[in-house]
Formats: structure tokens, C-alpha cells, sequence
């Protein structure tokens, strides 16, 4: 498949929604052609549903921003002609309300689908040998080698793999994994899921992915499931406004992709009915052999295959988009790009998306979950193009107290915490919490 790169732009969303900006070197004149078809919306300009509600004036942000980069101010793009803008999404919690990879895995333990492994140790080089002994423990090691965990049944062995998934620590309270990692490349907790598997072929994971996936669309909102002594949320939902702008950028000539940190089998079953095919759906690359699953993964850009040292979380996303989209090898795949070579458009919900989120050139898409680094960023607008949206489907209320950007918003590579900086070092300022439900 030929991938197209994005266009390089330089109104911010607040100059545009004002009207015009003076040219400059950074803000390229638009011909009359241009300033017409942007003004006779239904020209070659797909239009964002006026039936979806969003925050604000979010959903005229997000218009002007696939006009000026789509078929209506580049009408050639209908045909194929010219650079195609790149817009990327995370999924979990972005295009979903809930978490798919969690509905994937809280459906496999209720229907036994976790194969035992010779040794828990084996399954993710960061486990402790705390972690490793609760889980021996908790899970026996009766069943042989292989074969499914009893997990329906077995409330412990349940337990103590979802507090090692969800909180990285045991049900005694003790720290599942250590080690040393690229804070801001992995989390070994993430890599743990795709590794939780090993031992399934492909379409094994599919298939399970598409039985959690029917039981989370079945359950209604705001329904909880009980696995162990863990009460957790049973449904998920597309978000419909999310539907709406994959569908407005695609009709307006933009090539968009999915980028998440979950497992990528995973992420294809949810996310091909939103029109993305495997091409465009970049997750977490399991290593297969003689057909199955393994504990090991693909790396990115000079990060080689090993048990998650890389994985599309924080940098990782940038440097997956870099690899996989705009064909940039090496270590290069790390360092944010020029204009040319970065995405027009990115939304998520987490630090886990910051980075690439921040490297869109026309919009910034931040749904709110109070999440630190993305939110200081989002409040702080250096660049006048974040759009910040509460959860369409039960969002939060408004956070207590404020972001922490200024002292302990950034997670260092060595994990400890940090100041949120602009791309001129200076220091983004504590932000309290404006767009919420």
C-alpha cells in the first residue's frame, strides 16, 4: 500500500476561527481558490454532523481544520492527487468509552482462556519474583503446561492477574515488575497483555477478542462486571462523534490510521468496523512462532525485537507513526519530524498519547480523563490548536485542585517525574481543570 504524507501548515485553529492571519514565513498565504471553497461549505468540503453534540466550539475547530487541510482547500485530493493529510487516533478510551484490551482480558478469564505458561517469570522479562510467586501460587500448577487456567473458577489466580494488568502490583500489595525501562518508550504492565496470550494463534485472539467484544456492546451503559473480588466495567461503546470525524476526514481525502498500545489483533476486530483495515491499525506486534503467540514483540526504529522494550506508548506512538506511516527508520524515528512528515490531526486521552497527539500540525483532539501531561499541555495551548472535549458517554466531572505541570506533569525516561516544558524550555504553569462535564 503507498502511504501519503501530510501537508505542512501553518494557521493555528484560534487565527483561523478569528477569520484571516497576516502571511508569514510560518503562515503560508491561501489563494483566492482556496479562501472560496473554504467559504461555500457542501464544495468538496465534507461537513462534521450538526446532530452529534460536542463541547463548545470544538466541532468548528475540528471543520476548519479538515478544510483547510482536505478536498476543500485541495480539491486534487479527491483524485488522488498530491499528499494525502495523515490524521491518527488512539483507540482505548478515544474512539471507545472503556477499555477494549480490559474487555478482551475480563472475558478471557471468565471463560478460561488464559494458557498456563512452564513459569510466570517466563512471561515478561521486568516480573518480579514476588509477582512470579503469587501467580504460581494463586494459579497452581496442576493444569499442565498450555493448557487453560481454570480462571472462571479460580478467584485468586483471576485476582492476581488483573491487579499485576491493572495496577502493576500484586494482591499483596507487592511491586509486579522492576527492572529498568524506557519510561517513555514501554510500561511493562502494557506489554504484559499481548504477552498474557502467548501460546494462541492469531485468529485464537481474534475470535476472543470478537466474543468480548459482542458481551461489552450487549452490556448496558454503565454496567459492571464482578471477576474475583474486582468490580469492573462490563460495557464499552463507539463513541458516534468519533464514528463522524473518521468518516468526515476520510471523505475529505485524509489517510487515518489507529495507533494504540494495546494488542493488535485486538484492536483490529474493534476497529475494522470503523473502516480500518489491518494497514491501518498499528497496536502492539506479538512475535509468532510455528503460528503462535510468544512472548516476545517487534521493536521500533533502532529498538529491535525483544519482550516490549518498545511498544507504541508515549514516544513509542510517535515513533511507531514515524516507522510505519512516513517510512522513517532508525533511531531518526524517534525525534519529532518536520511539518511535512508529521500528522495533521491527533486525538487521544492519556500521557500515553501526548506525544504524537502534540506533534499534529492542525488540531490537537484531547478527550478529558484528567490525565496530567495531556491535559497541562492542552490547557496550556501553546500553539492555539488543542481542542479539548469532556467523554461523550459519562464524562467527568471537574478535578479537584490543579495539574502538577509545573513540578511533576512529565514522566522522565528513568520514570521519574518533571516539569511540562513548551518547545522553548520555558515551563508550563500549574493548570486547573476548564472543559469537563
Amino acid at each position: 500500500m503507498r502511504h501519503r504524507h501530510a501537508l505542512a501548515l501553518g494557521l493555528t485553529v484560534t487565527a483561523l476561527l478569528a477569520g484571516s492571519v497576516p502571511a508569514t514565513a510560518a503562515t503560508p498565504t491561501r489563494s483566492a481558490a482556496q479562501d472560496t471553497a473554504a467559504a461555500r461549505p457542501g464544495t468538496n468540503c465534507p461537513q462534521l454532523s450538526r446532530d452529534l453534540p460536542w463541547y463548545g466550539h470544538n466541532r468548528a475547530k475540528l471543520q476548519r481544520a479538515i478544510d483547510e487541510r482536505g478536498t476543500c482547500s485541495h480539491p486534487g485530493l479527491a483524485h488522488g492527487h498530491g499528499r494525502a493529510p495523515v490524521a491518527a487516533f488512539d483507540w482505548d478510551n478515544t474512539m471507545t468509552k472503556n477499555d477494549v484490551t480490559d474487555a478482551t482480558i475480563n472475558w478471557s478469564l471468565r471463560h478460561d482462556k488464559i494458557l498456563r505458561p512452564a513459569r510466570w517469570s517466563d512471561t515478561s522479562k521486568w516480573l518480579t519474583p514476588e509477582a512470579d510467586r503469587a501467580l504460581t501460587t494463586a494459579c497452581g500448577t496442576s493444569v499442565p503446561v498450555g493448557k487453560p487456567l481454570p480462571t472462571s473458577t479460580d478467584a485468586d489466580c483471576a485476582d492476581e492477574i488483573l491487579e499485576i494488568r491493572g495496577e502493576g502490583k500484586t494482591m499483596s500489595g507487592a511491586a509486579a515488575f522492576a527492572g529498568t525501562w524506557n519510561h517513555r518508550r514501554t510500561v511493562p504492565q502494557y506489554a504484559w497483555v499481548p504477552q498474557l496470550f502467548a501460546g494462541h494463534t492469531d485468529a485464537g485472539i481474534r475470535r476472543i477478542a470478537a466474543a468480548g467484544r459482542k458481551a461489552a456492546l450487549a452490556a448496558p451503559v454503565g454496567s459492571t462486571v464482578k471477576i474475583g473480588t474486582h468490580t469492573l466495567p462490563a460495557y464499552v461503546r463507539y463513541y458516534e462523534q468519533q464514528k463522524d470525524l473518521v468518516r468526515t476526514l476520510r471523505r475529505a481525502g485524509f489517510d487515518v490510521y489507529i495507533v494504540s498500545a494495546g494488542s493488535e489483533p485486538v484492536a483490529e476486530v474493534w476497529s475494522r468496523s470503523v473502516g480500518f483495515d489491518r494497514a491501518h491499525t498499528i497496536a502492539i506486534r506479538s512475535v509468532m512462532k510455528n503460528g503462535k503467540i510468544t512472548y516476545g514483540m517487534q521493536g521500533c526504529g533502532d529498538v529491535p525485537t525483544g519482550q516490549g522494550e518498545a511498544i507504541p506508548y508515549i514516544d513509542g506512538k510517535r515513533c511507531f507513526i514515524n516507522q510505519e506511516i512516513f517510512h522513517i527508520k532508525g533511531a531518526e524515528a524517534w525525534r519529532k519530524q518536520d511539518p511535512a512528515h508529521r500528522i495533521a490531526l491527533g486525538g487521544g486521552d492519556a500521557d500515553t498519547d501526548v506525544t504524537f497527539v502534540n506533534d499534529a500540525t492542525s488540531a490537537h483532539l484531547a478527550i478529558n480523563r484528567n490525565k496530567t501531561e495531556l491535559m497541562c499541555r492542552g490547557y496550556d495551548n501553546a500553539d492555539d490548536r488543542w481542542v479539548i472535549n469532556p467523554m461523550f458517554i459519562e464524562p467527568l466531572g471537574r478535578k479537584s485542585g490543579a495539574y502538577p505541570c509545573a513540578t511533576e506533569g512529565y514522566t522522565n525516561t528513568d520514570g521519574v517525574p518533571g516539569p511540562v516544558r513548551r518547545p522553548d524550555g520555558t515551563v508550563v504553569p500549574d493548570q486547573h481543570d476548564r472543559i469537563h462535564a
